[in-house]
């Protein structure tokens, strides 16, 4: 009976420390107002020349592929080529449940460090890409309707141009916003109409206001207390994928893992966003405890 007793004792200990570390913070921590919402990805290629504009497209496959494993509907809806190769920014929109919420976190600058292929001499080049998770405002959702009024809106339209500055066509089917309070300015030409190119654009401009909004609601709860997994100052580095050594480091929780080649493919990245998510978590627990 003593040695049952004990068998059971220790099995019954790390299921209640399980729990403890892992069910019980998610029951504390209040269900999310942003469960519901969908992501819009913005990717700008930085700092490493052509170098950063590849390591860009990769980025923009990786996560296709991982909301692939998701079961989420991805969709680049806006892309600017460069001549000789690589992309210089692009625009991704995916679909599904609680995309925003696993997303989110992936706001900021993602760095590689790899001997690029035209590099003769075999040195390691260091190139950055931004990136910018926004929450996907539907055009039915009448939260978008609240972010803005129409009187400060400056609608321009233009012809859309192509690469090298060529005519893509002769009618004036680019729209440029501009939000006045703010400042923020959408530029759409990707797609075939003035119309749809407009109804990006509002979509587009929505996204990037509601996440202003989230970001300062963020920023009034936290006070003087910085989240290291906050996400708000866009040029913090947050993680660099090492080729050499096939290794990912997720510079905010200090997570390295020896899997490049998987979190490239989308697979590996859910253990990255699942970490994170289980960061968070445990830091809103602590700044709930932590209320006078």
């Amino acid at each position: 009976m003593r040695s049952m007793a004990s068998e059971e004792y220790a099995s019954l200990q790390e299921t209640l420390t399980e729990s403890l570390e892992s069910t019980f913070p998610t029951l504390l921590v209040p269900p999310s107002k942003t469960g519901h919402l969908s992501a819009l990805m913005e990717f700008k290629s930085g700092a490493g020349g052509q170098e950063s504009s590849l390591f860009l497209g990769e980025l923009l496959r990786m996560y296709e592929r991982y909301a692939a494993t998701k079961g989420w509907q991805a969709q680049v809806v806006a892309k600017n080529d460069l001549e000789d190769s690589g992309i210089k920014d692009a625009i991704l929109e995916v679909k599904g449940p609680a995309a925003y919420d696993h997303l989110r976190w992936e706001s900021g600058v993602h760095r590689v460090q790899r001997v690029p292929a035209t590099e003769s001499k075999g040195r390691v080049h260091t190139s950055a890409v931004a990136v910018v998770v926004l929450p996907l405002m539907e055009e039915n959702d009448s939260k978008s309707e609240e972010l803005y009024n129409m009187s400060d809106i400056k609608l321009e339209v233009m012809r859309a141009r192509g690469a090298g500055g060529q005519h893509v066509n002769k009618t004036e089917s680019a729209v440029r916003l501009t939000h006045i309070p703010t400042g923020i300015t959408v530029s759409m030409q990707d797609e075939r109409s003035q119309h749809q190119n407009r109804r990006r654009a509002f979509q587009v401009l929505s996204s990037r206001l509601m996440d202003l909004k989230l970001r300062r609601e963020m920023e009034e709860r936290r006070d003087t207390r910085r989240n290291l997994v906050s996400g708000a100052d866009r040029s913090d580095k947050i993680r660099t994928y090492n080729f050499a050594q096939e290794r990912v480091t997720d510079h905010r929780i200090g997570l390295t893992l020896m899997n490049l080649t998987s979190v490239l493919e989308g697979d590996g990245l859910e253990d990255i966003v699942e970490a994170i998510q289980k960061h968070q978590n445990e830091t809103a627990m602590e700044e709930m405890l932590n209320v006078d």
